[in-house]
């Protein structure tokens, strides 16, 4: 089992997003993601997503969002991932090079023309609504197969 944070840094009517091209044996090489990664023993979900967002891009949060949660059984194809999804509206600081790939902002009527997983294609769209979720997004070798969802 991983636990994980997903990060949607936001300015203005844009989203941060990472392109990851970078990292060796990347499973999510060549697709857009927003950031975060794996909790580290001890770690709250809001402690790895201020921790891995710094990592990434150099900003500084002030404040998160909490969006939703999502279950991803097998997403892998070794184990089960449960995410946190958070937008952040309010950080400081410039952005770096990032370890894991290229940074951008892009506005957000435009992110499902991203390359990314068919899932975040669905749920991206959630996380401009007023309602938490929680949801089970099913991939089988990285196709995706289906999902369930309650908005709250």
């Amino acid at each position: 089992m991983k636990l994980a944070t997903l990060c949607y840094v936001k300015k203005d009517d844009k989203t941060l997003m990472l392109y990851r091209n970078k990292k060796e044996n990347d499973y999510h090489e060549g697709k857009w993601n927003g950031l975060g990664g794996k909790l580290e023993p001890g770690e709250s979900p809001e402690d790895c997503a201020v921790r891995e967002i710094f990592e990434e891009s150099g900003l500084i949060v002030r404040e998160l969002k909490l969006k939703g949660f999502i279950t991803f059984p097998l997403f892998d194809g070794k184990d089960d991932w449960y995410v946190w999804l958070y937008f952040i509206t309010k950080w400081d600081g410039k952005l770096k090079d990032s370890p894991e790939g290229e940074l951008s902002w892009i506005e957000d009527d435009k992110l499902h023309e991203l390359n990314l997983w068919d899932g975040d294609k669905i749920f991206i769209k959630w996380m401009f609504n007023n309602k938490p979720f929680s949801a089970k997004f099913n991939y089988e070798n990285g196709q995706f197969i289906d999902y369930t969802v309650n908005f709250y």
